[in-house]
């Protein structure tokens, strides 16, 4: 059988070739370009001098800091001791061992002397037994000293009236109170035998009323640290006790507790500077495998400043050592040295840091400037200025740091997005926005943990409304809104924008270091590991730097690519907000930024050529088969 071909009769239609999936440019608006951009860029540039050299400066300091305390709590170790039928000195060699370098005493109390056999204490009711007929009071508490220790060293320390009486031929102290836990002092034999170990001490007194102000702080041993109990420094709530206070601690740092920041601190910091604490509650601890809790403290002193790592046991000695022995190992690779740290104050040129916020307020002019409806640009800059320096109480520094971590995020992706390579410009500004909230947000207290960075949400959700705002028509806004409100919507526009809400949601509630977002046991694990590795990276940057890749190639039709940017928006506003922790050291916050930024271009790249060979697929697919049976 033959098929003949009929020349008279027309060809049929053959199919037309797929189109070129296009791959270097976006369908978004163009961007605008203003002619006073080449001057503010200049200002920028200018104003980036001093920027870095507050950088260079933080840098220093930090790098000066390596330092760090095992601080184990004493009275905890005793407990386990005894548990185990060990002298407490024992057990503290043993952890000595595993790189404890300090103990924290609390302060005595009437209970602390009576376990001492220095005091002996009767209820009235008791002794009244003992002694009937002999004037004993009931509801009194009465209270002998053994010899050698005068009754007088103990209730001259309070307000509370007491009186000398004879029972039974003896002689009796008689409280109207039961006095057993009361504040009475340090145990000064013990810190001295301390101090002779060569041991880093951290001292924790008590608050009570009965405790008149002048005595307040006056025989408070020669420690390097005082860490106060409780939500508040003794005489927060009493200007003239607070300012004894501050007179007692001399030359004694206090300390600043992660997570426990006490009323009235910022007034002794102020004046004598302070120490970050990191520890976890007993109950918490106890649910964490050792290798977690020695993760947690080597993150602390890596990441976080802290200087004093506060240690409980376990319940065990087994696992109390298992998290020593881990710990010492990772700070050592950390490169974190055990020894008495030596705390000093990071105290950032004013000048410089003025000359710095020029940076900031021409890049949010410029931004401005450059959107499609300029009148609208010059509003919405008005809009973040205004509200950066009223959620910062108008403070200049930190009002323009929120200004940079606002603005440079937004700035790259609004100048320049037509090609793939433009992300490198957007990356660029946002890491010279980082210089500009380094210099002006970096402080004492901020770098210290009590002042934290004012607007983390808006850094995350003012750059993608003003990249957002540079997608708008140059038209008339009543034209556009007019367009928006008429367009047809589909079900997969709907599905988009849920997706979208659902995915901005999830990036806003995670935000931060502590929040109450959920974290899988998977990614729990995963970090742990990696940290313990490497500087962890933000695992939102590595997520949002590839769609910002993608986006920019222009590989997906209609608004996708849009969307996609936005959500690059996201990772880059993420690299101003991890510099906004000022309590992790710069070259720290440098490397995790630059490792995500490395994977995400490497998984960028990847998605690029992933999504065109899809596209090419799902374009070709079916047409030849197509063409063979229309032939």
């Amino acid at each position: 059988m033959c098929f003949v071909t009929d020349p008279n009769r027309a060809p049929l239609p053959q199919p037309a070739p797929p189109s070129p999936v296009p791959v270097t440019a976006t369908t978004l608006p163009p961007a605008t370009r203003h002619p006073w951009t080449p001057l503010l860029l200049g200002l920028i540039a200018l104003s980036l001098i001093p920027a870095l050299l507050l950088a260079f400066g933080r840098v220093q300091y930090e790098q000066s800091q390596k330092t760090a305390a095992l601080v184990m709590d004493y009275p905890a170790l005793v407990t386990q001791a005894r548990r185990f039928g060990l002298e407490p000195q024992a057990l503290l060699d043993r952890y000595r061992a595993l790189g404890v370098n300090g103990v924290a005493l609390y302060e005595d109390t009437i209970a602390s002397l009576i376990q001492r056999g220095e005091v002996y204490l009767k209820n009235g009711s008791d002794l009244a037994m003992d002694f009937p007929g002999q004037g004993v009071k009931t509801n009194a508490v009465y209270m002998q000293t053994a010899p050698g220790v005068q009754p007088g060293d103990i209730t001259d320390r309070y307000t509370i009236p007491t009186r000398t009486v004879q029972i039974g031929g003896q002689t009796w102290t008689e409280w109207p109170t039961d006095p057993t836990f009361l504040p009475a002092g340090p145990d000064k034999e013990k810190i001295e035998a301390f101090k002779t170990q060569g041991l880093t001490l951290v001292y924790r007194p008590y608050q009570d009323d009965a405790v008149p102000a002048t005595r307040v702080g006056a025989d408070w041993p020669d420690v390097p640290f005082i860490a106060f109990t409780g939500d508040e420094v003794i005489g927060s709530r009493t200007p003239e006790l607070l300012a004894q206070v501050d007179r007692a601690m001399g030359q004694r740092l206090p300390a600043i507790i992660e997570g426990n920041i006490q009323s009235g601190l910022d007034t002794l910091v102020e004046k004598h500077g302070g120490v970050r604490l990191f520890a976890l509650s007993p109950a918490y601890q106890n649910k964490l495998d050792p290798l977690d809790v020695a993760s947690k403290y080597n993150l602390a002193a890596r990441e976080r400043g802290m200087r004093l790592l506060y240690l409980r046991p376990y319940p065990t000695i087994n696992e109390t050592e298992a998290m020593l022995g881990r710990t010492q190992q990772l700070l050592a690779r950390s490169g974190i040295t055990l020894e008495t740290p030596q705390v000093g104050t990071f105290t950032p040129s004013p000048l410089l840091r003025g000359l710095s916020v020029v940076g900031p307020l021409a890049a949010l002019l410029l931004l401005g400037l450059s959107l499609p409806l300029s009148r609208l640009g010059l509003l919405a800059a008005a809009g973040v200025a205004l509200v950066a320096f009223s959620l910062n109480a108008l403070h200049p520094f930190s009002g323009a740091a929120l200004v940079a971590a606002v603005t440079f995020p937004a700035l790259g992706l609004v100048l320049r997005r037509s090609r793939v390579t433009d992300w490198f410009v957007a990356t660029g500004l946002s890491l010279v926005g980082v210089l500009f909230v380094s210099a002006l947000g970096a402080s004492r207290e901020s770098t210290l943990g009590l002042e934290p960075f004012r607007g983390v949400g808006l850094t995350l959700l003012l750059p993608l409304m003003l990249v957002a705002l540079s997608f708008l028509p140059r038209q008339d806004i009543r034209k556009t809104a007019t367009d928006i409100y008429a367009a047809p919507i589909r079900l997969g526009d709907v599905a988009v924008m849920a997706l979208g809400l659902i995915l901005l949601s999830l990036v806003f509630e995670r935000r931060g270091n502590t929040t109450g977002g959920p974290v899988s046991d998977f990614e729990a694990s995963l970090r742990r590991d990696v940290q313990d590795s490497v500087i962890r990276p933000r695992f939102k940057e590595i997520a949002t730097h590839p769609l910002a890749l993608l986006g920019l190639s222009g590989t997906l039709p209609g608004y996708f690519s849009g969307l996609l940017i936005l959500a690059g928006v996201v990772g880059q506003s993420s690299i101003l907000n991890t510099f906004s922790h000022f309590h992790t050291p710069l070259l720290i916050s440098a490397a995790r930024v630059f490792i995500g930024l490395g994977l995400g271009l490497l998984l960028g790249g990847v998605a690029i050529g992933l999504l065109r060979y899809g596209m090419r697929l799902w374009t070709t697919s079916g047409s030849p088969r197509a063409a063979r049976g229309q032939a």
